[in-house]
């Protein structure tokens, strides 16, 4: 059996194997955009700055994601509630579409390679992960 390190560099590379193949597949936007949609549809609204540590990048580029998402029609800026000072950055109806849309997607393109390439039994195998993986991920979360 392979050690607990081999074994999380195995499922770090495969699971992101699986996520940029479907991603470069499917999607219909450009990853920043992907990326800064789905906080948004996941997490709700947020500052420019709260988007850019969440994804990582840094606050220019973040801001030119939102002006390009904005010029789509995919988010809207409003002045927060708590601050009029502030500008929190949300996802419009055609944002989510286009989120839900992509998402629908990954999901039909990774269902059709589970249907083609797996036999019933590695299905079956396949079916314990989600929840194992989602108890590591709860690691994350905490």
């Amino acid at each position: 059996m392979d050690s607990p390190d081999d074994l999380a560099d195995e499922l770090r590379e495969s699971i992101g194997r699986i996520v940029r193949a479907t991603r470069g597949k499917v999607d219909t936007i450009p990853p920043a955009h992907s990326a800064t949609l789905g906080l948004l549809d996941r997490q709700g609204a947020m500052t420019i700055a709260d988007l850019a540590r969440k994804r990582g990048v840094k606050h220019q580029g973040q801001s030119r994601t939102i002006g390009e998402l904005e010029e789509r029609g995919l988010v809207v800026r409003e002045t927060s509630a708590e601050d009029r000072r502030v500008s929190v950055i949300g996802i419009t109806p055609t944002g989510r579409d286009v989120v839900l849309r992509d998402r629908r997607a990954r999901a039909d393109w990774l269902a059709t390679g589970i249907a083609e390439d797996l036999s019933a039994d590695e299905r079956e195998m396949l079916a314990r992960m989600p929840p194992l993986l989602h108890r590591i991920a709860r690691r994350v979360e905490e």
